[in-house]
């Protein structure tokens, strides 16, 4: 028998996961992960996921199937690794993805540190995507959720051989649909519970907000340029604007404007057209293959620049200092620094990185 820890939100997928586990016959328990204290950021307990409701959520589906629960407490490393990286990033003119930095440093780092040290042998995650392991290839793969609606394979592409190797994603079999049947069929609380569709810690929405309330400084208003750099107006501060950004402007013009480059160096943001927007290369660091060890060689695939982007054929290769360079057959609008670009070979994810820069 494997002992596992069940990383439980209080949502139904998690929740369903652990059901699923538990019938393998493997002892289990289900772990919530604390990672920050609502009252520090501005927003009441039960706006947010991990808030009280949900840690409760999950304490009774545990009781329910009648395995242990712990709440872990994780804030500091949140703190520093996914709070402190979002406002940096956006403070220097990117758009960052916390969801791929809580799976990298909490759920696939901090609790495989706490299974080692409760010396249990595998994380279960209610992530809609799948594992197997290539006997040909000796190596782990990733693999699209069978929902294709739910896939979450793009959260994911930061996973390492080591991490594959001890995780489990019971639920990319399945259909959406199916797993709500089933925790209705057993009496989760949280059968139909609505999906969390923000970011954590910014429930609103309103990132600038959280920005100048989490520092305590005030964005520095700057100038709105055109390509030509041209001053057409001023802006309330960088942070208040990402990549083919056209709302809040207030920049009178005869055609739409949107942002097109924000510059930290100079506190500038640059407004032009919609086809200002269109790039057909990138180039991304901070790059983690799964399927193979590098891309020394050009390889045709497809790539996503944003988690509900289509993805797009594309060929993919690395420079000798590791840097992953994508080239698109058709110009992509707005790829956008801080997002990451994931590379798949059919259902496969081949890997992935942060994008730096793009290239007309």
């Amino acid at each position: 028998m494997r002992k596992a820890i069940i990383a439980m939100s209080g949502g139904v997928d998690s929740s369903v996961a652990a059901l699923l586990t538990k019938e393998t016959g493997d002892e289990c328990i289900g772990a919530t992960m604390k990672l920050f204290h609502n009252e520090d950021i501005g927003v009441k307990r039960e706006k947010t996921c991990c808030s009280l409701d949900d840690v409760e959520d999950a304490r009774n589906v545990c009781y329910r199937m009648g395995i242990r629960y712990y709440v872990f407490n994780f804030s500091e490393r949140f703190k520093e690794d996914v709070m402190d990286r979002f406002v940096d990033a956006y403070e220097h003119g990117a758009t960052p993805n916390p969801c791929i930095d809580c799976n990298r440093y909490l759920k696939f780092d901090k609790m495989f540190q706490r299974m080692r040290e409760l010396e249990y042998d595998y994380i279960v995650t209610g992530h809609y995507a799948r594992v197997e392991y290539d006997e040909e290839k000796n190596r782990y793969l990733l693999k699209k959720a069978v929902d294709d609606t739910k896939d979450q394979s793009y959260v994911l592409y930061m996973l390492t051989q080591e991490q594959l190797a001890h995780i489990s994603l019971p639920l990319g079999g399945l259909r959406k649909t199916e797993v709500r049947e089933i925790a209705e069929k057993h009496g989760f609380v949280n059968a139909r519970k609505h999906d969390s569709q923000d970011i954590c810690f910014v429930p609103d929405g309103d990132y600038a907000k959280f920005i100048e309330q989490y520092t305590g400084r005030k964005s520095i208003p700057g100038d709105f340029v055109d390509t030509e750099g041209n001053i057409l107006g001023k802006h309330k501060g960088i942070i208040h604007y990402t990549l083919g950004q056209r709302r809040g402007l207030g920049i009178p013009a005869a055609s739409r404007l949107y942002v097109c480059d924000i510059s930290p160096k100079t506190n500038q943001v640059v407004l032009g057209n919609n086809e200002d927007l269109f790039h057909s290369e990138l180039t991304a660091t901070k790059v983690n293959l799964i399927s193979c060890e590098s891309l020394k060689e050009p390889m045709r695939l497809k790539a996503k620049i944003r988690y509900r982007h289509p993805e797009q054929e594309a060929v993919a290769w690395q420079t000798e200092d590791g840097v992953l360079h994508v080239r698109f057959d058709k110009p992509q609008r707005a790829i956008t620094r801080g997002q990451a670009v994931v590379l798949y070979d059919g259902d496969i994810v081949v890997g992935g990185g942060v994008i730096e820069n793009c290239i007309k």
